[in-house]
């Protein structure tokens, strides 16, 4: 029997008894396959291959809704490592302790604890990465001539090599973070920190044991500042505007000289917004765009850090921001006025900006990168350099580290322009998407607030393949925002291209670890460049028209068929950005290695796909050309040289105008009190439903006669200004006399507050405390009705429902939740029958993907549609449909979704830790499996019988045991939410590895 025919076999007669038939929908007639059975058992079929019950017949899906604000949006968010912030900066600091004894080299001792001073005295064992290669060495504390410093041990070289790096004020140790979680598994793995010291340049070391390196560091940062709690300097630079201590003396009374630093944007956090960051975790699954997640769950990650120092802000100036008190609030508001004011004291003056983007099809450089970014007579005064595909192996999407980036860093350094000196301002790394910022050496001092962040639109949002990483930089008083993207490929695909485009915008969100300034999307931004593959091709299917048309050098005629284009006109993707005029032939594609366009069996129709757009003003495209001498990949690199007025501060001015706002400010606040105007006061939300995003909007206005500060503040009894599933957005801000501003509430339920509310422990019901500074509090009342949804609802509970959970009374389900152990809670008419072996809902999906998907592309690696996610999770809530709407990508993307929103995954909590320590044996494996709850073993055994069929298929639909072990491990084997933060990266390997152990065993088990 093939392994086909083996599958269709029905659920076994025990786990489907005999009950009433269900009724078919509205206007359907009835049919003798709809009557509900028990199929029988083959003998020749394995024991996981359950096939359609005739229990689950006979009730079609009803009708398919179309959902508004079906997109991906920033609830799916990868999860972050959690040891504080994501990026620890180990800076000098005021202390009260004792700088440490003079004397011969000893080792250190001092800390924070045990495992610290352990990690100081025994060394910190790890490899310093150097060229792309890493080199085993240790790391220790010790005192030479009476200074600490950090000695670092080759272990390839000789023992006598040591080298000492003493801990001094321009000593630098930052911890980096992880470049981004393909998969999605909170883990623990290990930490890179990068020490640089005073005539050192920046070296980076990998540490495997996380515990240890954050000892470590903990000592290295207790040194600093006991070494240097004498001689903190108070800088001020006689040529920085923005210190007010020199510049504006006498004008604040002695708490407040230099508040006003333009280092500091000019949306002052107020102290609300900072209780009220944490509102939810961020989530894990790719969901349409609820409001922008608080920048406290968001953990900052950038891959590199600057050298250079960044403006200084004095202990004065920072107490001068905390809005706790009058003064900060007063601050806020000057700030704010301020930022109104900017055309009276900035000139403009033009910078030049150099943009490049290629795809290098995972090829390494073969030549110098001269003729494409050095083709220009003067020297540009920035560099912002995008690659896309940098590296295609398997290790690259699972893995953080590639040998290409180090080489394509080392060929951009060197083909910079040579009449001009650059220096690296940041880069950032998802998989293949690489993002370089160079500036010139004479104007980093100008560069401030450098951000990193990136952004995957992969299959559920984790895998990285396809997506964005961004950098964000104040220059001068002006923001910028370069994102390079790459977006979803094939020619039919604009539709999901366009979603990717959304998706990048809806969740690029730029967080200081420490919250210390406000957050930032990519349109809060002055000059945003946007560049990559964006993969949008020509609407004319035939490339030999294509080609004899580009021949023709007509290619005005066929810029009127790229979809880029097209998009642009009907608003449906960058709609708010320019693109200068397209006079180069396609860029995509060749022969790798040649001019020629491509001669494979595909025969690719050419298309611009690698493009450069902008938004802000003051910007002027000089240039926009390919480069057809670089034949590396199968992609030509594009470059485009802009001339962009950027507003630098005449500070006499700044400071004549700051002078009148003070005045300004104190005469108001003699006089006045804030006051407010709600449009509305109560909300009501209908029908909410599972990662359907509702909104509904109110303005309040400032109707008093000063400028007044809004915020949402938590309850007494709250941590948070809101309930998991609401968002108030913004959530703070200014408004000045007549100003008005609309705020949104966003009700979007996502998998961290689906169970509560499918279980009826929560209700569609908050009130939110809208708090004015100096003024009164207003209460907004937000009430709805929920619809409860399998998704979220735990297997033991769907395993007593043999109807869809939107027929089931709410009573019925609360009591279903509270005794999912016992047998009768049901009522007297149900109460004899056993439950399902499994719940409906998986096997569905499942037989559904078995039918349909074995032999589909790049299953489980491509997202599916939202709008066709939506009508598949209202498809199992309210029907037992006979075929699942969609395609098969989305069905696929449902089946994690779901089992990713199970409130206990399919491996229980208890039994995690034993999975790991038996993961080297399958004898104890087995052994474990066989210890869970029946509907939990059943579900199990299930889908990994179902994964085994698919890899036999493998060359038709691209799926590897790796990459179903990695992505299924963080669905079906999840640490418990307190040991979630502990994760090592030997705990998620033995994790992989017990799932992996399961792929490629045998039927027989």
């Amino acid at each position: 029997m093939t392994p086909i025919h083996r599958c269709r076999l029905a659920f076994q007669t025990r786990a489907f008894p005999p009950c009433p038939a269900p009724r078919p929908c509205k206007g359907e007639p009835r049919s003798a396959n709809q009557r509900l059975g028990a199929g029988p058992r083959t003998e020749s079929a394995p024991k996981w291959a359950l096939s359609g019950p005739p229990a689950l017949r006979g009730r079609r899906c009803s009708e398919s809704r179309s959902h508004p604000e079906g997109r991906r949006g920033v609830a799916g968010r990868r999860r972050r490592r959690r040891h504080g912030a994501a990026r620890r900066g180990l800076e000098p600091r005021r202390t009260h302790r004792e700088p440490p004894g003079a004397g011969g080299e000893k080792p250190a001792g001092r800390g924070q604890g045990r495992r610290g001073a352990q990690a100081a005295a025994q060394g910190l064992l790890g490899a310093e990465v150097r060229a792309g290669r890493r080199e085993p060495c240790a790391l220790s504390l010790a005192q030479r001539g009476g200074r600490y410093g950090v000695v670092i041990r080759s272990q390839e070289r000789d023992n006598s090599e040591l080298d000492f790096i003493p801990i001094n004020s321009r000593f630098k140790c930052v911890q980096e973070a992880e470049e981004t979680l393909l998969i999605d598994i909170a883990t623990n793995t290990g930490c890179k920190i990068r020490i640089q010291g005073d005539k050192t340049a920046e070296r980076l070391f990998e540490i495997p044991d996380e515990e240890h390196c954050l000892g470590f560091l903990s000592e290295v940062q207790s040194i600093q500042e006991a070494q240097l709690k004498d001689s903190l300097p108070e800088h001020k630079d006689s040529a920085s505007w923005h210190q007010m201590e020199k510049n504006l003396p006498g004008l604040l009374q002695a708490s407040s000289p230099g508040a006003l630093g333009f280092e500091d944007d000019f949306n002052a956090l107020s102290l609300e917004k900072k209780r009220n960051m944490q509102n939810h975790q961020a989530g894990s699954r790719r969901d349409p765009p609820p409001p922008p997640v608080p920048p406290s769950r968001q953990f900052h990650r950038e891959r590199e850090g600057t050298s250079r120092d960044q403006p200084k802000v004095t202990n004065t100036m920072r107490k001068m921001f905390l809005p706790s008190t009058q003064s900060g609030q007063r601050e806020g508001l000057i700030k704010h006025v301020l930022a109104k004011r900017e055309k009276e004291y900035v000139n403009l003056e033009n910078f030049r900006f150099f943009v490049g983007t290629w795809n290098v099809n995972g090829q390494s450089p073969d030549s110098g990168l001269e003729p494409w970014l050095a083709c220009d007579t003067e020297p540009p005064d920035f560099y912002c350099i995008g690659f896309q595909e940098l590296d295609l192996s398997t290790e690259a999407f699972f893995y953080f580290d590639s040998a290409k980036e180090q080489e394509w860093l080392v060929a951009v350094e060197r083909s910079l322009h040579p009449q001009a000196k650059y220096k690296k301002v940041q880069m950032v790394r998802l998989v293949g998407m690489m993002l370089l910022v160079f500036a010139r050496k004479d104007q980093l001092s100008n560069i401030r607030e450098v951000m990193s962040e990136s952004v995957g639109t992969g299959i559920i949002g984790k895998m990285g393949n396809k997506g964005g990483v961004a950098v964000r930089f104040v220059f001068h008083n002006t923001t910028f925002c370069i994102v390079n993207s790459h977006l979803a490929a094939h020619v039919e695909d604009f539709e999901r291209r366009n979603q990717d485009y959304k998706d990048i915008c809806a969740r690029m969100s730029f967080v200081t670890p420490d919250g210390t300034l406000p957050q930032h999307n990519i349109m809060k931004h002055d000059v945003v460049i946007w560049l990559g593959d964006l993969n949008y091709r020509l609407c004319i299917p035939d490339a030999n028209e294509v080609k004899s048309l580009i021949s023709k050098n007509e290619l005005q005629k066929l810029l009127t068929y790229d979809q880029l284009n097209i998009q642009r006109i009907h608003k449906k993707a960058f709609a708010d950005f320019i693109e200068g005029e397209i006079k180069f032939i396609p860029t995509y594609k060749y022969d790798s290695k040649t001019d020629r366009w491509d001669s494979s069996g595909k025969c690719r129709v050419p298309a611009w796909c690698d493009r450069i757009l902008w938004r802000g003003g003051n910007i002027n495209q000089l240039h926009y050309r390919s480069h057809m001498d670089l034949k590396t990949s199968d992609h030509k690199p594009v470059s485009a040289l802009f001339h962009i007025g950027v507003k630098v501060v005449d500070e006499q001015r700044y400071r004549k105008v700051f002078e009148d706002i003070v005045r300004m400010m104190d005469r108001m606040e003699n006089d006045f009190l804030p006051s407010l105007e709600l449009s509305r006061r109560e909300f009501h939300f209908e029908n909410v439903k599972f990662r359907q995003l509702q909104k509904q909007k109110f303005q309040i206005t400032n109707n008093g006669q000063v400028p007044c500060h809004f915020s949402f503040i938590p309850k007494l009894s709250d941590k948070q200004y809101c309930k998991p599933w609401l968002r108030a957005e913004p959530c703070d801000g200014y408004l000045e006399p007549n100003e008005s501003v609309d705020i949104s509430l966003d009700v979007y339920v996502s998998k961290d507050s689906v169970t509560l509310l499918n279980s009826g422990e929560d209700k569609i019901e908050d009130i939110l405390v809208l708090h004015l500074d100096r003024g009164k509090d207003y209460f907004l009342t937000i009430s709805g009705s929920y619809l409860p949804s399998c998704f979220g609802t735990s297997l033991e509970a769907l395993c007593r429902m043999r109807q869809p959970i939107r027929e089931v009374p709410v009573t019925k389900l609360i009591d279903l939740e509270k005794s999912v152990l016992q047998i009768g809670f049901l009522n007297s008419e149900d109460a004899s029958e056993m439950p399902l072996q499994m719940p409906k809902e998986i096997w569905l999906l499942v037989d559904h993907l078995y039918k349909h998907a074995c032999h589909q592309e790049d299953l489980f690696q491509t997202p599916g549609m939202q709008e066709e996610l939506q009508q598949i999770i209202d498809c199992l809530d309210t029907s037992i449909p006979e075929t699942i709407p969609g395609s098969n990508h989305s069905v696929a993307e449902a089946l994690l979704i779901f089992l990713e929103a199970l409130p206990e995954p399919v491996i229980c909590y208890e039994l995690y830790q034993r999975c790991l320590d038996c993961s080297h044996d399958s004898r104890l494996c087995r052994q474990v499996i066989s210890q869970l709850p029946r509907c939990h073993r059943s579900v199990f055994r299930y889908l990994i019988s179902f994964l085994r069929e698919l890899l036999k298929y493998s060359e038709d639909n691209n799926v590897s045991a790796t990459m179903i072990a990695n992505l299924f491990t963080s669905l079906l084997l999840r640490p418990p939410p307190n040991l979630m933060a502990k994760q090592t990266q030997q705990d998620r390997q033995r994790a992989i590895n017990f799932l992996y152990g399961f792929l490629l065993a045998g039927d027989e088990e």
